[in-house]
């Protein structure tokens, strides 16, 4: 698969397609990025397919979200540096979400720019993170406040990866592909409705699909002035609760599981603001209850919540901006929604995930 931003491969078994990238190119050297997940399960996997990748040299950093930092860039900056990177070196970024971000950020600003790709392994980088050329660090809590518009020569995707992945990790990556339905594929929507229980093997099934959309999405509107915006549905009010939940909370949420509850409070705001209907609102909240049991943050946490909304990247002019749909597969983009709108819809969700 191909596009006019950047190819999306499928590796098959033998790995092919990415040895002869690398054949086809003189790279001086060759880094790996990995956390001590892709470290343990999938780097002996890379280095058994291809040869040429035994000699690389392997940077390693800690896992989750509050690792995708600008002190970790810097000391993986170092890395290179000592370890003679140039510009004609190649940087895989082996792992999740915050593997693909941070090390395509790196991999962008080592003088000026250095060739990267991105082989994900977590189900939520294989249909989101590793697409569309978005790289990047949080600050502080804030999630992707420093970042740029980066392209990837190449993403590689083995399916096979997501089998290593314990289930919660999975149910991450599903809630980014319920929202690949909700926000442009109704028919999409309908067969992730119809799934009664969820795991590894199952979703290999529908990846492509989730590729398709975001792609299709991303090359209309690479900068994100437009359409693309539609992408951020339930990452709002999602993203929020994510930045809350990495300073309070002893055990995180991961991505995915915020961002279900976005989905639910924004389909809430969707019917006051958009006219999603209510069965359609009943659908989402369903469905999305059924495979998440989250607890929420404290009613008295929205006005921290409703602060950290207020960094939000679409937010112009002081007003909060949200990405909503009119309907199941339609999506509406630059909504402003008020404070007391907000929080009815927090309060919504608190009600729905009880």
């Amino acid at each position: 698969m191909s596009s006019q931003l950047h190819p999306v491969t499928f590796l098959s078994a033998d790995f092919g397609q990415l040895i002869n990238l690398l054949q086809d190119n003189s790279y001086d050297k060759i880094f790996i990025l990995v956390d001590e997940n892709s470290m343990q399960h999938c780097i002996p996997l890379l280095m058994t397919k291809i040869s040429d990748l035994r000699h690389a040299e392997v940077l390693e950093i800690e896992s989750g979200e509050e690792n995708k930092t600008l002190e970790i860039a810097e000391q993986l900056w170092i890395s290179l540096a000592e370890q003679g990177a140039t510009r004609k070196s190649l940087l895989i970024n082996l792992g999740g979400g915050v593997v693909c971000d941070l090390g395509g950020f790196v991999a962008s600003v080592y003088k000026r720019g250095i060739d990267f790709i991105h082989i994900p392994t977590t189900l939520l980088a294989q249909v989101d993170a590793s697409l569309g050329g978005k790289v990047g660090v949080d600050h502080g809590v804030l999630k992707n406040q420093l970042g740029l518009f980066s392209l990837p020569n190449n993403v590689y995707i083995d399916p096979s990866f997501v089998n290593t992945l314990y289930i919660r990790h999975v149910k991450s990556g599903f809630a980014e592909m319920l929202k690949h339905g909700l926000i442009a594929d109704k028919k999409y929507w309908s067969k992730l409705f119809a799934l009664e229980d969820v795991n590894a093997k199952i979703l290999s099934d529908f990846v492509s699909r989730s590729v398709e959309i975001k792609m299709k999405v991303v090359s209309g509107d690479f900068k994100e002035k437009d359409i693309r915006k539609s992408l951020n549905f339930g990452h709002t009010i999602g993203h929020a609760i994510e930045s809350y939940s990495l300073q309070h909370d002893t055990l995180p949420l991961f991505h995915g599981e915020a961002i279900s509850i976005g989905m639910v409070a924004e389909a809430f705001l969707s019917k006051n603001k958009c006219d999603l209907s209510e069965t359609e609102l009943t659908q989402i909240s369903e469905v999305i209850t059924r495979h998440f049991e989250i607890e929420l943050p404290p009613a008295d946490a929205f006005e921290e919540l409703w602060q950290l909304m207020q960094h939000d990247k679409k937010n112009e002019r002081g007003k909060v901006n949200f990405a909503l749909i009119r309907s199941i597969g339609k999506a509406e983009i630059d909504v402003n929604c008020e404070r007391e709108e907000v929080m009815e819809a927090f309060n919504y969700a608190k009600s729905v995930f009880k």
